[in-house]
C-alpha cells in the first residue's frame, strides 16, 4: 500500500490557505475596479478636450524645419500597461507614427539605439544648439518603399523629411528633403540623397541631413507603405482634395500596390473588390489605400509636387489622430505593429504625448528652396535636383526654422556645397 507523502513542515494548513486565498481575490478585484475607473476617466478627459481644439487650417506654400539634442536614453519598463496611447508626432510621410501601445504591451516595436558617438554633428552647429537652436527638437522622418517590411536598409528612402519642433510653443514645421537631391551621403561619396538610407540605414540617413544641412537630428521614425495605409484605415480616412488630373495616376498606383502580374510591369485588380476607384475630384475622404496611392503620384506636377502631396497626407493625418478614441488608437497600434522602426524610447513618447494637444502644425514646405535649386542629369548618378549653392540653401533653411537671419553656414557645408558645383556644372538648368 503506497504511503501518503508527508506534508512538508511548513505548509499552512488548507483552511488558513482558503482565507489568504479570498483576501488575495478581493485585493484584486479593488485594483480592477480602480483601473477601470482610472481609464474612464482618462477617456472622459481625452474626448472633452478634443472636442475643445480647434481645427489647423492646412496650408500648400512652401518652407522647412527641424532640430535635435544628442541625448543617449535608457529603455523603461512599463508598469501600468492598460490605458492605451498613441501620438502621430506631426509627421511620415508619413507618416511617422509612435506606436506607444505597442511599445508598451509587447516592446517588440521596431526600436535601435543609435550610439552618440556615432552620429556626425558639424562642429560649428553645436554652439548653435544654445544660441538660435535652443528649444527646438529635429526628428527625421523617412518613409521607405519595401513591401518585404525591410526598414532598416537595403532600400531606398522614398520619402525623406524633417518634422522641426518648437517645444515652447508646440508650432511644428515639415520640410521635405526632395529625395533625387544631389548631396554627400555621409561618407564623402555623392549621389542622390535617398541612397544614403539604402547603404547605411537610419544613421547614414541621418548622417546625410546633418552634414549636409548644418542640423543636429539624433532621432528617427521610419515608416513602410503599409503602415501608412493601415493607419489611415484606423482612423476611418483623411481629408484630401483631389484633383481631375491626379485620378487616373492615383487609381493606376492603387492597382500596382494590389494587384497581380506576370511581367513585373502590368497589374490586374477587381475594381470594389481589391481596390476602390476614386472617380470624382474634389476635397473627399481617402482610405489608407487612395491615400498611399495619391502619396506616390509623380506623373503630375513634379517630383517637388509628389512630395507636397506627401506633406499634404501628413498633416491630414495628424490632425485627424487628434481627434481619435482611445479605442481607435487601440486599432492603429494593432494594425502598424511592426511596421515602425524608430529610435525614439518610452520616456520620450510619454512626454511627447503630454504635450501633443498643443502640437500644431505651422508651415511647410521643400529642400532645396524653390529659387536656389536646378535639374539635370548628372552623368551615370541620372536625373538630379541640384542645389545651385548649398550653402545658401543651408543659411534660407536656418533662418527659416531658427530665424537666425545672419547664419553663416559651417566650413564642412561650404566644402561640400563647393564640391558638388564642381561635380554638377554643365549637367544642371
Amino acid at each position: 500500500m503506497a504511503q501518503q507523502p508527508k506534508r512538508p513542515a511548513n505548509r499552512r494548513p488548507a483552511s488558513q490557505r482558503s482565507r489568504e486565498e479570498e483576501i488575495r481575490a478581493r485585493k484584486a478585484a479593488a485594483r480592477r475596479r480602480a483601473e477601470e475607473e482610472e481609464e474612464y476617466e482618462y477617456e472622459r478627459e481625452y474626448r472633452s478636450s478634443s472636442r475643445k481644439k480647434a481645427p489647423v487650417k492646412h496650408s500648400s506654400t512652401s518652407s522647412h524645419a527641424s532640430h535635435g539634442s544628442a541625448h543617449h536614453k535608457k529603455k523603461k519598463k512599463n508598469k501600468g500597461g492598460k490605458i492605451v496611447l498613441f501620438i502621430i508626432e506631426i509627421l511620415i510621410l508619413l507618416v511617422m507614427v509612435f506606436v506607444l501601445y505597442s511599445v508598451l504591451k509587447t516592446e517588440k516595436v521596431g526600436k535601435v539605439d543609435i550610439p552618440e558617438e556615432d552620429i556626425v554633428i558639424n562642429e560649428e552647429v553645436k554652439e548653435k544648439e544654445e544660441t538660435t537652436m535652443k528649444g527646438y527638437r529635429n526628428i527625421a522622418l523617412f518613409g521607405v518603399d519595401s513591401r518585404e517590411g525591410q526598414l532598416d536598409k537595403k532600400t531606398r528612402s522614398d520619402t525623406i523629411m524633417i518634422a522641426s519642433i518648437n517645444q515652447d510653443t508646440g508650432e511644428c514645421k515639415l520640410v521635405s528633403v526632395y529625395r533625387d537631391t544631389y548631396l554627400n551621403l555621409g561618407n564623402d561619396s555623392y549621389n542622390k540623397c535617398n541612397a544614403a538610407y539604402a547603404k547605411g540605414g537610419p544613421e547614414q540617413a541621418i548622417n546625410m541631413l546633418n552634414m549636409n544641412l548644418d542640423m543636429n537630428i539624433t532621432d528617427f521614425v521610419t515608416v513602410g507603405f503599409a503602415g501608412l495605409t493601415d493607419t489611415i484605415d484606423a482612423l476611418g480616412g483623411i481629408q484630401i482634395d483631389v484633383h481631375e488630373n491626379e485620378i487616373q495616376h492615383l487609381n493606376n498606383y492603387q492597382i500596382s500596390m494590389v494587384g497581380t502580374t506576370k511581367d513585373g510591369e502590368t497589374f490586374t485588380a477587381t475594381a470594389g473588390t481589391d481596390y476602390i476607384p476614386v472617380t470624382s475630384a474634389g476635397l473627399q475622404t481617402l482610405n489608407g489605400l487612395q491615400a498611399t496611392a495619391y502619396c506616390r503620384i509623380r506623373y503630375v506636377g513634379d517630383d517637388f509636387e509628389r512630395a507636397a502631396r506627401q506633406r499634404r497626407v501628413l498633416m491630414a493625418v495628424a490632425e485627424k489622430a487628434k481627434t481619435a478614441s482611445p479605442a481607435t488608437l487601440n486599432q492603429i497600434a494593432n494594425d502598424v505593429f511592426g511596421e515602425v522602426y524608430t529610435s525614439l524610447d518610452l520616456s520620450e513618447i510619454i512626454k511627447l504625448l503630454g504635450d501633443i494637444a498643443k502640437y500644431k502644425i505651422v508651415d511647410q514646405g521643400g529642400f532645396p528652396e524653390e529659387s536656389m535649386r536646378a535639374t539635370g542629369t548628372v552623368g551615370a548618378k541620372g536625373s538630379c535636383v541640384v542645389p545651385k549653392s548649398l550653402s545658401d540653401n543651408v543659411a534660407w533653411l536656418h533662418e527659416f526654422l531658427f530665424n537666425d537671419t545672419s547664419y553663416t553656414p559651417s566650413s564642412a557645408v561650404q566644402q561640400y556645397s563647393d564640391k558638388i558645383v564642381s561635380d554638377t556644372s554643365g549637367y544642371v538648368h
